[in-house]
């Protein structure tokens, strides 16, 4: 018999799944039919366009990520990474890194590498979870997210108010987040280690504000 393996597992599990699969599991109790019984009615009775399903199953009860939900499974559709169970998503993630730095894209995956490492040097407490386009680092919240773009990375930054935070170096760029009222306030462009060295006081910063 083969001995199970002690490497560590290289993503975590996004905490939009534990959510999603509350949601599933909970809609018998929630609604008075379950997830099944569900798809069902809507592959009988409701339009057969994505919107207008989940409009109709609005108009049923259901709340927008309740439908969502069904609609999606209703149509036979792959939809989001977080819909699957939690080891689901954990075979999947891998799948999503290597998608994203495919083709020319390859070159800039020894940086993303680089500052994954990085980001688990700054505690035990780190997530990393892989999404379709993006990789973001969660340990209360979201603090930072790696893009792959065409000739660079962008890490992404949940700073605060750009008012309180002063770069003398010019290489943190204001995203704009903040007056959305997003999480990823800044970022900083990463083309080389150079860059990285940069970027770790500024992640180091966003993962201490996420601290409490």
């Amino acid at each position: 018999m083969a001995k199970p393996s002690n490497a560590p597992v290289p993503y975590d599990l996004h905490p939009s799944v534990a959510y999603v699969q509350s949601i599933l599991s909970n809609l018998e109790a929630n609604t008075g039919r379950s997830l099944e019984a569900w798809v069902a009615l809507t592959r009988k009775a409701a339009p057969a366009e994505t919107r207008a399903r989940i409009a109709w199953l609005k108009e049923q009860g259901l709340g927008t990520n309740q439908a969502s939900l069904v609609a999606q499974r209703a149509g036979n559709e792959p939809g989001h990474a977080f819909g699957e169970t939690p080891e689901g998503y954990l075979v999947a993630a891998p799948g999503y890194v290597d998608t994203q730095y495919g083709g020319k894209k390859a070159a800039l995956r020894p940086l993303f590498e680089r500052i994954v490492s990085q980001v688990r040097g700054l505690g035990a407490d780190v997530k990393v979870c892989p999404c379709e386009t993006i990789v973001p680092f969660y340990r209360n919240h979201v603090f930072a997210e790696v893009k792959p773009l065409a000739s660079r990375l962008d890490l992404g930054l949940a700073l605060g108010d750009p008012a309180t935070v002063k770069d003398a170096s010019g290489r943190l760029k204001d995203t704009g987040g903040f007056k959305k009222k997003d999480r990823i306030t800044h970022k900083v462009e990463i083309t080389s280690e150079a860059d990285l060295a940069i970027a770790l006081p500024w992640l180091k910063r966003a993962y201490e504000r996420d601290g409490g």
